[in-house]
């Protein structure tokens, strides 16, 4: 099949293990499991540890060993050195089914055919050019990740076992949306027809479960349920059970990655550096450490490293150094992450007990080769609304794909995720999971908790929260989803941060996706945090340059306040932003005073894909303009 270019960190978000994209040449392919990544021809070795990563926080919270960068494609350089050539990461033609710009003539390919797909149908054979197919646009997808074609076949009979095997054809025929849409069969029984129109629908009965018009409509009498699909792992499925609907094969609800990411925060500041993290890593030094750890655990001892470890290569390095950068590599010695219920969520990406480690290192003044931050000091403007301003000139953050899933972005165990990634489970100490590296800088945040404790519990203010809260906890309960605390704390810093990016990009020259929070918000008396981190979030050399941390100089962050907020009074959408607002906008209804020409940034940057945002609660509204915790 042909090939195409793509970033390496796309293949962890967007388009990770299960996602479709297109090829240069218009094919749409989705990217296959893990099973087969890493996989060298016949001239290449394998070097695996150049492309593993570790975070021990993040290995601990997610059950593995180690994560792996996506395989970069080497040329060979022509020095000899045949480590990692020509490494690709698979893919397969999806959909199957394709149709004849010509005749309109479906036919059933193969998910991993090489070649293009002419039209078989006598009016094309016989024209001077052969007529290349298209895939379809439609898919079927169902709530636990499994993805399917869309059976025209059946479809057209009214029938989960159609006998009739005549050609099939997808006809336009006008008129709205898919019901001008038509699939047409030419058997010998008979021409049948029937509309498209429906096929995305879905509904759900007063105390039922949700079911959709594919499901209910396919067959008289008969469910059309999911099989369980997995096409990106070559897997047809043995049943599923859940109710299937149709979808356009780019609509946004196909896919939905988990992505969970992780602040490096280094056990002992200072003691390891980022030339001693490298040098651990290297081909003669991994995989000798590993053997080492297999046959002593965590009572290895210093002499025991260096006997087996190259000696010009760690003679400058202090036993101390030594003794910290393995055990920073493997975990040794740090109490492990909170265990998580196995009744909820195996992981919620945002809870108190992840974030809290990263909220009180970053409002002190770490000084580390992965994590260095300094305190600028604040402007006397913001003395009143912030107690803490940090310089991040160096942060290092692990993103790693946990899983994904299709219609709606629910809650996902940890173990049904990793389970749609791989077709084969690998054990707990060989298990791994694809993750990329962003290295930036960023701008640390506190809020005053004396100023955020009068203002949030105001009555007037609560209020206005709960609206938010109101309408996501019916949406959670309709999804069968856990519903969260949404307080006036966590909405009006979310819609801060927000306001805040989108004056950084035009003050700094940074682009509208380079940027994102990091939200540090708990309510909690043990672990109550007020705190968000601004900081570069593309995964190259964009924003690394000094440019954020410079406006976390006094005079600088006041000036960027003062233009966001500013900018906030009055969005170039007002006041129907505002005002419209009191009834819900944005997805699921679940933003009040907020829209594009005010508050929303890429989805790539913001942390709740553009939910829970009020300018009301940042600089108040019409009627109340004392309402939001900047008012004055």
């Amino acid at each position: 099949m042909s090939t195409g270019a793509m970033r390496r960190a796309q293949l962890v978000s967007p388009f990770g293990v299960g996602a479709m994209s297109i090829l240069v040449n218009g094919t749409s392919v989705i990217t296959a499991g893990l099973d087969h990544w890493y996989k060298p021809d016949d001239r290449s070795t394998l070097a695996i540890e150049q492309y593993t990563e570790h975070d021990w926080r993040l290995e601990e919270r997610l059950g593995v060993r180690e994560f792996r960068l996506p395989p970069d494609y080497r040329f060979s350089s022509g020095s000899g050195d045949n480590r990692n050539l020509r490494l690709t990461v698979p893919v397969l033609r999806f959909p199957r089914w394709c149709f004849c710009m010509y005749c309109k003539r479906l036919k059933l390919s193969t998910l991993t055919m090489r070649q293009a797909e002419y039209c078989p149908d006598p009016i094309c054979t016989a024209r001077p050019y052969k007529s290349r197919m298209s895939q379809v646009p439609f898919v079927t997808i169902c709530p636990r990740g499994h993805l399917d074609d869309f059976p025209f076949d059946k479809w057209v009979h009214h029938s989960l076992s159609p006998s009739c095997r005549g050609p099939l054809r997808l006809i336009s025929r006008g008129g709205g949306a898919l019901t001008g849409q038509y699939v047409v069969c030419e058997g010998d029984g008979g021409k049948e027809e029937r509309s498209l129109g429906g096929i995305l629908d879905a509904s759900r009965p007063a105390g039922g479960d949700e079911t959709t018009t594919l499901t209910e409509r396919l067959a008289t009498g008969e469910k059309y349920e999911c099989r369980g699909a997995q096409p990106w792992l070559d897997d047809d499925g043995s049943g599923c059970g859940e109710a299937i609907r149709g979808a356009l094969r780019a609509a946004g609800n196909v896919y939905f990655p988990k992505i969970e990411s992780s602040i490096y925060l280094p056990r002992h500041e200072g003691a390891i550096s980022a030339e001693l993290h490298e040098l651990m890593r290297r081909q003669d030094v991994g995989p000798v450490l590993k053997v080492l750890r297999t046959a002593f655990g965590d009572g290895v001892t210093v002499a025991q490293l260096r006997e087996s470890l190259p000696y010009d290569l760690f003679a400058p390095i202090t036993d101390d150094q030594l003794t910290a950068a393995y055990r920073d590599l493997f975990g040794i010695g740090e109490e492990p992450p909170a265990a998580i219920d196995g009744d909820h969520e195996e992981v919620l990406t945002a809870n108190d007990e992840w974030r809290h480690p990263e909220y009180k290192l970053l409002r002190e003044t770490p000084q580390d080769d992965y994590l260095t931050a300094n305190d600028p000091g604040i402007a006397p403007g913001l003395a009143d609304a912030l107690d803490r301003v940090r310089r991040v000139d160096v942060v290092r953050e692990t993103r790693a794909l946990r899983g994904f899933t299709r219609v709606r972005d629910g809650g996902l165990r940890l173990s049904e995720g990793k389970a749609l990634l791989r077709r084969r489970a690998l054990p707990t100490q060989h298990d791994w999971l694809p993750a990329y590296v962003v290295k930036g800088e960023g701008i640390y945040l506190e809020l005053s908790a004396a100023a955020l404790r009068t203002w949030e519990v105001r009555q007037a203010v609560k209020d206005r929260a709960d609206l938010i809260a109101r309408r996501y906890g019916a949406t959670a309960r309709k999804r069968g989803l856990e519903d969260r605390v949404l307080g006036p704390r966590f909405v009006m810093l979310h819609t801060l941060a927000h306001l805040l990016i989108n004056e950084l990009v035009f003050t700094c020259g940074y682009s509208s996706a380079s940027l994102r929070e990091r939200l540090y918000v708990s309510e909690d008396a043990h672990k109550s945090m007020a705190g968000v981190l601004i900081y570069t979030a593309a995964g190259d050399s964009e924003g690394t340059m000094g440019g954020l941390v410079r406006m976390a100089r006094p005079a600088n962050l006041l000036a960027v306040f003062s233009g966001a907020l500013s900018n906030a009074r009055w969005c170039s959408a007002d006041p129907v932003c505002m005002e419209v607002g009191q009834a819900g906008q944005g997805p699921d209804s679940c933003n009040l005073a907020a829209c594009h020409g005010c508050a929303l940034l890429p989805e790539t940057s913001c942390e709740e894909f553009n939910r829970f945002l009020d300018r009301g609660l940042v600089i108040g509204t019409f009627d109340a303009p004392d309402l939001g915790f900047f008012s004055n």
